[in-house]
């Protein structure tokens, strides 16, 4: 049950607006944020004079393709959060090429618009191309007149996304639209300043983008080397041999077809026919079989540790619910993981877009500060058998995901089991080339915390400077 919120609010905000009395522009904070900006003494310039345009793509039905020589990778306004864009679907390029307005471009700032309003997203280079809903808004920065980090990191701070929330209207489905914040303020704090910060959130984008290519490239080169097949959407697709097949007695486990995909098989087949290893022989597997519920006891963050569920799991910057930490680990200390545990979202349905069997790998100390819950499977490799970092590669990869939905089970609420799950093969090459290729993945994940580190400095150091005053 939701905790109920309160506030006292001021008089004179009633009078200021108009004596509006529903809650969200008094519990948002934008009545403080608004107070705040005005006790400073800089220049504050209107959203829309430092900017060549705040737009959406428009609202149209979405044509999708399965092949990616007909189509772009297409981010919903939840994809904008996300720490890995390697599995977006695709949108056709026709349907792109008519409205140049589904295309992003680096630099810009995105904001979620309807639905749940202000979530933010900077488009970093390799966001850039992309196509994007339609809700989420463009805000196109002026170069010659703002830097495009600087308006970033104060839209996304305590400050900016207040105002930006406060202006949502509709009773269900909440909205924003471009005239509800083209007059929000933006403090201008001199150029030294805005430079710093606009440097940190550019480095911050940077290292994503890099971060992106390792992950890919470890997928690579994994593949090229084993020669597994690691097919795409496309190929899967195409592959009719699930269409009509028969079983042999002897192979009679589940007997649900799903679990006896000829595609599947054929991935398994090549892994077995080389140097491979069954996964059970290189993990732990006292964590994979854990599974403990538990009750939702909130604390404040003080008291408490904050728990992810498979969603947030794999977002940039994950929320998640704050429990009581003494309760949560009394009740179990794997709540928390070791370093460079591999999760695994453990339940869901079958769609292509779904999280169901998509990987995360927890390293760092963010990450390991929080807690996950039961519906992350752990997978945790072995010292001496296997690099965590090449066994993560393998499972995040196409080849990876097909092989375990091939072993869900359930009606329509699929699961994972920890009986089936360890009989993965897993493609084994010379010591030096695994080493090489979970490099690539210790690295990815350094840059990524790195680089969310300096959108945290870029936010921090914005909202000191305007805390303090002038």
């Amino acid at each position: 049950m939701t905790s109920l919120k309160w506030k006292i609010v001021k008089a004179a905000w009633l009078e200021e607006d108009g004596r509006r009395l529903d809650c969200n522009p008094y519990m948002s904070g934008a009545l403080e944020a608004r107070d705040a900006l005005k006790q400073l003494s800089c220049r504050k310039d209107r959203l829309r004079d430092v900017t060549l345009g705040m737009f959406d793509s428009g609202r149209e039905s979405r044509q999708w393709v399965d092949d990616s020589r007909y189509g772009i990778r297409y981010m919903g306004s939840s994809a904008i959060g996300l720490s890995d864009l390697s599995n977006l679907p695709l949108i056709s390029s026709r349907q792109v090429a008519r409205n140049s307005k589904l295309v992003l471009e680096e630099g810009w700032s995105l904001i979620t618009r309807s639905g749940t309003i202000g979530r933010m997203a900077y488009v970093r280079p390799d966001m850039a191309g992309l196509a994007c809903s339609e809700d989420v808004l463009r805000v196109v920065p002026d170069a010659e007149k703002i830097l495009p980090g600087y308006l970033f990191a104060y839209l996304s701070s305590s400050y900016g996304v207040p105002l930006v929330v406060s202006g949502t209207y509709g009773a269900i489905i909440q909205h924003i639209e471009p005239k509800h914040i083209e007059d929000l303020p933006v403090p201008r704090l001199g150029d030294e300043f805005e430079r710093l910060v606009h440097d940190k959130v550019s480095a911050a984008a940077e290292k994503l983008s890099n971060s992106q290519f390792l992950l890919n490239e470890a997928n690579s080169q994994l593949f090229l080397k084993a020669g597994v097949p690691n097919p795409s959407s496309s190929d899967w697709n195409r592959d009719k041999s699930d269409k009509g097949f028969s079983v042999h007695s002897s192979e009679l486990g589940p007997l649900r077809a799903w679990n006896h995909s000829r595609r599947v098989q054929a991935i398994t087949d090549v892994i077995e026919s080389g140097d491979f290893s069954v996964l059970s022989d290189l993990i732990d597997l006292d964590w994979i079989r854990w599974r403990v519920m538990f009750k939702r006891v909130d604390a404040d963050q003080e008291n408490g540790i904050e728990v992810l569920s498979q969603k947030p799991l794999f977002s940039l910057f994950p929320e998640g619910r704050w429990i009581s930490r003494k309760y949560l680990l009394n009740h179990s200390p794997r709540y928390v993981v070791p370093d460079r545990t591999i999760i695994v979202a453990k339940q869901g349905t079958l769609g292509e877009d779904e999280l169901f069997c998509r990987c995360e790998f927890i390293t760092g100390g963010r990450a390991l500060s929080r807690a996950y819950t039961d519906h992350c499977m752990r997978i945790v490799a072995r010292k001496g058998e296997i690099e965590p970092g090449y066994l993560y590669a393998f499972l995040r990869s196409n080849a990876g995901f097909r092989i375990l939905r091939g072993l869900s089970e359930g009606s329509k609420q699929q699961d994972l089991h920890w009986r089936t799950v360890p009989s993965i093969p897993v493609p084994r090459l010379p010591s030096h080339e695994e080493e090489r290729i979970a490099r690539m993945v210790y690295d990815a994940y350094s840059e990524r915390n790195s680089a969310i580190d300096l959108m945290n400095e870029a936010r921090n150091t914005l909202e000191k400077r305007i805390s303090v005053g002038e």
